[in-house]
């Protein structure tokens, strides 16, 4: 795939970039690793005013910047400046707290016959992340900005539909003042991921991506005996059981789908709805569905925006044709728009069955299917009945089906009566084939911390009484 900035509203090729040569590679990381040496020794107070000179240089180019992303991947101008906002939201979180969510640990030092015992978090170098393209700024903030300011160093392989993009994190950062080297992207394809990967300089690699990308990561990673912090796939289950506040819901589930003009990990793609209220509820959002506007995503008036590659329209459709064709029906949408840009209609589906391909995999764009079940066990069973386990929406005001869903769900983020979306505050990650590990919180920076034992005795003879091996 080339690098290139490609306007998904016309399909007009923009702007190109060579890919980086070995040379260049190697020098990056051999910036990278030098630049950690000096990071790794700096305060946190020190960081966290870079951090925070960041968050004020992105808050400050708000607007170029958001137009820069509608224009590389199709994203609304309004989501896109919401997008660069919450970055901004973001440094600011870390800079504020990372002393706190670094600070040593004590332990019970009599239990352990020392001292003093305690936890010491400490960076491990330079990291790797490889970021999509559908949330080309938040998707790496939320690594970049606990891994810089616990004291790694970032190398970025972004989608390379957003090269710009990409370009401008680098130059953020060091705008913000963090030392040469401290972040770089990599001009690259992923054919260079596995050199990068392998190279002793790098220590850890993060992706969100594809299931197939998380494999290949992995099995570089397990090769190199490097850590990995993986984000798939999902195909979130949003339940919506009788007591539910029907408007409301539907309301929500027509952001929840539409979000991002429906290409995002932890969009509601599966929506499951008890039969009592099915009806009402499938009338209701396809209203709302059918009332979106789509159009130029620059437009203030426009709810959806192109996909962001014709590949990817051409996949949906595929998924809503092989569906039509095993017994589908179409409330609305369905068809594919003529002329540029890679627009599509918001499209809800119902009388689907385990032979179509919707029912399993992964809808990433503004298509909806509509699940009838007629009890609690069986709506636990077809949300959980994926191989995705990223995120889930559950619609009930009984609080014995708030507590059981929050239990039963397969999925590493419950939300309640609420869009599943993602906060600094929170962590963030999946399980089964939407991936391992957490970004964002405390438990994301320390996801790129050697987690450091120390154990202090009043002396050597005291220190070897009693104690036990391994």
């Amino acid at each position: 795939m080339p690098i290139a900035t490609t306007n998904p509203a016309t399909g007009q090729v923009l702007k190109s970039y060579e890919p980086m040569s070995s040379e260049q590679i190697d020098a990056a990381i051999d910036r990278a690793d030098l630049a950690f040496r000096d990071l790794r020794r700096t305060t946190v107070a020190q960081r966290a005013q870079w951090m925070n000179a960041a968050a004020d240089l992105l808050d400050a180019e708000r607007d170029d910047t958001a137009r820069l992303m509608t224009t590389e991947m199709g994203k609304t101008y309004a989501a896109a400046r919401a997008e660069v906002t919450k970055c901004a939201t973001a440094c600011r979180f870390y800079a504020a707290n990372a002393e706190r969510m670094l600070a040593d640990e004590p332990a019970d030092a009599a239990a352990v016959k020392a001292k003093r015992a305690f936890v010491r978090y400490q960076p491990i170098g330079a990291v790797l992340a490889v970021m999509p393209w559908n949330f080309p700024l938040w998707q790496v903030m939320r690594f970049a900005a606990p891994a810089l300011m616990a004291g790694n160093t970032g190398l970025l392989k972004h989608a390379s539909n957003v090269p710009q993009t990409a370009l401008y994190l680098e130059d953020v950062f060091r705008r913000a003042g963090f030392p040469e080297g401290a972040f770089t992207t990599l001009l690259v394809g992923s054919d260079a991921v596995d050199r990068i990967l392998s190279d002793p300089r790098v220590r850890a690699a993060t992706l969100t991506g594809s299931e197939g990308a998380g494999r290949s990561i992995a099995q570089i990673a397990g090769r190199e005996l490097k850590k990995t912090v993986l984000e798939l796939g999902g195909s979130d289950p949003f339940v919506v059981m009788p007591s539910a506040d029907l408007d409301r819901a539907a309301e929500v589930a027509t952001t929840a789908r539409c979000q991002n003009n429906g290409q995002s990990c932890i969009a509601a793609k599966r929506f499951i709805v008890h039969t009592d209220v099915f009806d009402a509820f499938a009338g209701k959002f396809a209203a709302n569905m059918a009332a979106l506007r789509v159009g130029d995503p620059m437009d203030a008036d426009t709810d959806v925006g192109p996909l962001a590659s014709e590949s990817g329209r051409d996949e949906i459709h595929a998924q809503v044709r092989d569906a039509v064709a095993h017994g589908a029906t179409v409330l609305c949408g369905g068809e594919k728009p003529t002329g540029d840009g890679w627009f599509y209609p918001p499209t809800v589906v119902t009388d689907l069955n385990p032979q179509m391909r919707m029912w399993a995999e992964e809808v990433f764009g503004p298509v909806a299917g509509l699940y009838r079940v007629s009890s609690y066990d069986e709506a636990v069973a077809v949300a959980n009945g994926t191989p995705f386990g990223l995120g889930a929406n559950a619609w009930t005001t009984d609080p014995a089906e708030q507590e059981r869903f929050a239990t039963d769900l397969d999925a590493g983020n419950v939300f309640v009566n609420g869009m599943t979306t993602s906060y600094p505050e929170l962590p963030f990650g999946g399980v089964k084939n939407s991936g391992y590990g957490r970004e964002l919180s405390a438990l994301g920076m320390r996801e790129f911390c050697n987690t450091k034992t120390v154990w202090v005795g009043e002396g050597a003879a005291t220190a070897g009484a009693g104690a036990h091996a391994e």
